[in-house]
C-alpha cells in the first residue's frame, strides 16, 4: 500500500466508533510502523486562548481548540501552514505540517496560520490497512482548504460532495441510520 501521508480519511457508514463517526482525519505520517494524524472537524467549544493560553498568539483570537483524536487527549498538537516547511517536525503535505514539541519562541513568525488540537489519531502496524480493507474509511488527497476549512463542522459533508455522486448516499445518510 502506498503511504497515505497528506491524505484524508473520511469515515464511512460502517464506522460506528464514536471517536470517528462523521470525521475527517488528515494523515500526517504513514508507513509500515503505523500512522498518525488529526481529526480536522471536531471543535471542542472552547477557544485556544482559553484552553492553552501560551498558544493563543498562533491563531486568530476566537479560534477553537479541536479534538484531534483519542490518543493522548491531554497533549497538544499544532498543525500549521509554514512559511518555511523545513521548520515542521512532520510535513504532511506541501507547506502544511506539525509544529515540533519544543518549538522556538519565534515560531509564530514562521507560520501563516495554525490550528490547535487536543490529542491525535494513531494506528499501529497494519491497523489502518485493516480498517481500509473493511471499508471503514474513504480516502482522498487532502487540500490546504480542508485543513483550514471555514466551517469545520461541514467538512465531512463538503469533502464527500467534492468526491461526487458515488458518495451522495453516504453524505445524505442521517447521523444515526436507525432513526430514519
Amino acid at each position: 500500500m502506498e503511504p497515505l501521508s497528506g491524505h484524508l480519511l473520511i469515515s464511512n457508514s460502517n464506522l460506528f466508533d464514536p471517536n470517528f463517526r462523521r470525521t475527517v482525519v488528515l494523515i500526517g505520517h504513514h508507513d509500515e510502523d503505523g500512522a498518525v494524524g488529526v481529526v480536522l472537524n471536531q471543535p471542542l467549544g472552547i477557544t485556544v486562548r482559553e484552553a492553552v493560553p501560551p498558544l493563543g498568539g498562533l491563531v486568530e483570537p476566537e479560534e477553537q481548540l479541536f479534538d484531534g483524536g483519542p490518543v493522548e487527549p491531554a497533549s497538544v498538537v499544532v498543525l500549521a501552514d509554514f512559511i518555511d516547511p523545513g521548520r515542521a517536525e512532520v510535513l504532511a503535505m506541501g507547506s502544511i505540517g506539525f509544529l515540533p514539541a519544543e518549538a522556538d519562541g519565534d515560531i509564530g513568525e514562521a507560520i501563516r496560520r495554525a490550528r490547535v488540537y487536543a490529542g491525535y489519531a494513531g494506528w499501529g502496524p497494519g491497523q489502518l490497512e485493516a480498517e481500509l480493507e473493511q471499508d471503514s474509511w474513504v480516502t482522498t488527497t487532502a487540500l490546504p482548504d480542508d485543513v483550514f476549512h471555514d466551517e469545520p463542522g461541514r467538512l465531512w459533508e463538503d469533502v464527500l460532495r467534492r468526491l461526487g455522486r458515488r458518495y451522495e448516499m453516504l453524505r445524505l445518510m442521517p447521523r444515526d441510520p436507525s432513526m430514519n
